[in-house]
């Protein structure tokens, strides 16, 4: 398998948030002044009321195997009936590739580490305390690293892969006018399509996947 280094670019990632999250963005401001804004170099999630920050929680956040979604998504459910390994709180989050959300902890120790699947962690005082503040329809921004902590490093895509690589190969495509498809994190058949016009265009071998040379011609690695 082929791995390459992420190219880290602000610019990159802000123009992922607002091509993937259009109509989500547009709603924001229709919504209550207070927002959710996760930093996942710091591993820490703030609320935001009229621009100032009302709380700031310690959190846990995805490995680089499961790393937890980027961009701007909204709070679509609470319940306070999960409970286990999700504690005694959880705020689901509409990330199209998967059942995603906020939550708490039976592992309160961990908080502040890399070590969950996708989700963030929180201690449950805290996802409690939250839970009160936060109405369902609450605009959530998550940035940070693409592929999670760890190596940094682009894995190979094909078929049936999700998450954050997906939708950012998605938005490249789309750009160049090659894929058709929702910029949704699932590497559907669409996209297959999609990246075989890409390879065909670049007198690449065309077998539907991406690794390092669609990553590199693509312009997300150097």
């Amino acid at each position: 398998m082929y791995l390459g280094k992420i190219r880290t670019l602000v610019a990159v990632v802000i123009f992922i948030f607002i091509a993937f999250s259009a109509s989500t963005w547009a709603n924001a401001e229709s919504q209550a002044l207070v927002q959710i804004k996760v930093d996942l170099w710091s591993n820490e999630l703030f609320v935001i009321q009229n621009d100032l920050v009302i709380r700031r929680y310690p959190i846990s956040s995805g490995t680089e195997d499961n790393p937890t979604p980027i961009g701007i998504f909204k709070v679509t459910g609470k319940s306070s009936s999960w409970g286990g390994g999700f504690g005694t709180r959880w705020l689901g989050l509409n990330v199209p590739w998967g059942q995603y959300g906020i939550h708490g902890t039976n592992k309160p120790q961990l908080i502040g580490k890399n070590v969950s699947s996708g989700c963030i962690r929180m201690r449950n005082e805290d996802v409690e305390d939250l839970f009160n503040l936060i109405p369902e329809g609450t605009i959530v921004h998550i940035y940070g690293p693409v592929t999670g902590r760890g190596k940094g490093e682009f894995k190979n895509l094909s078929l049936g892969s999700k998450g954050n690589l997906v939708l950012l190969v998605q938005e490249r495509l789309k750009g160049l006018g090659l894929y058709y498809g929702r910029i949704n994190g699932i590497y559907d058949e669409e996209t297959e399509k999609a990246v075989k016009r890409f390879q065909k265009m670049n007198q690449l071998p065309i077998t539907g996947g991406v690794m390092i040379r669609e990553y590199i011609l693509l312009g997300l690695l150097e």
